[in-house]
């Protein structure tokens, strides 16, 4: 089983006018090509005719089982009624998660504007995904998405569980460090390249993920995920295994971990792990 935890719908070609269901048809057909079972679509911190809302997307996919929506939050725009829409949607399980995106917007993690999102996602226990690393738009400011500010929320918020978008990279060995000291915080491994893999990229970012792997000790604490339509799913599963994990190691990342996390509905052979 393949779990996709990171795929937006948003058209990142604006030039061209591409609306939510062919966003969507466009999507499920990827996820045939490669045997992907399902995904979470991250809704964006903006809201035009490109990126769709969190209750758009929530809308569209109600009759399509095999996706979920992690609700894309926004530091410098949200207000009291996105909050209990949120609320609402987080109630009635059509959420699984929100999405903060420091760097693309100027704040900090740890501002104390977003402590009412974090007691959001306490109450109804979700994880929260944080951008970290590298900003696709060459306007973000990368002070603000640097993996060790996570760590002063991860301190702050234990009962929330963290996730650190694209491994932080290029800070991977901060994103582990931080992982490593929080049993709260998780990472995907989703934007590191994109389009497709290199070859020769392919080869430094395996010995990065295997290094990744290793200082945290716990493949359980990973999430498999691409940032499509960024990235092509096809790479990117052919990436994840050539990196030559053991077994469980590869079927945890893959999707066991994605389910447990999310509360996705799913099964997990419990009897692998015996």
């Amino acid at each position: 089983m393949i779990v996709d935890c990171h795929v937006h719908l948003n058209n990142y070609h604006e030039q061209i006018v591409v609306s939510l269901d062919e966003s969507l048809d466009n999507l499920r057909a990827a996820m045939s090509d490669v045997g992907v079972d399902y995904s979470l679509v991250l809704t964006s911190y903006l809201v035009s005719p490109h990126r769709p809302s969190a209750a758009a997307v929530v809308k569209a996919i109600e009759d399509i089982p095999e996706l979920g929506v992690v609700a894309g939050v926004s530091y410098t725009n949200y207000r009291q009624r996105d909050l209990r829409e949120l609320a609402d949607f987080l109630e009635h399980g059509l959420v699984k998660g929100l999405k903060l995106y420091p760097g693309y917007e100027p704040f900090y993690p740890h501002d104390t504007r977003l402590r009412v999102v974090y007691d959001l996602a306490e109450e109804f226990d979700v994880p929260v995904m944080i951008h970290s690393g590298d900003t696709y738009n060459p306007k973000g400011k990368l002070k603000y998405s640097h993996p060790l500010e996570i760590d002063e929320v991860a301190v702050d918020f234990p009962k929330v569980k963290f996730v650190i978008c694209h491994l932080g990279n290029p800070w991977v060995t901060d994103c582990m460090e931080v992982v490593y000291k929080n049993q709260n915080c998780y990472t995907d491994i989703s934007g590191l390249v994109l389009g497709e893999f290199s070859e020769a990229f392919e080869e430094y970012m395996s010995d990065e993920i295997r290094d990744a792997i290793l200082y945290a000790g716990d493949p359980g604490r990973f999430l498999y995920g691409t940032d499509w339509p960024i990235c092509s799913m096809g790479s990117y599963i052919n990436f994840v295994k050539q990196l030559g994990l053991p077994d469980d190691a590869f079927r945890r990342i893959m999707s066991e971990n994605a389910i447990r996390l999310f509360k996705l509905p799913l099964p997990i052979d419990e009897s692998a792990d015996a």
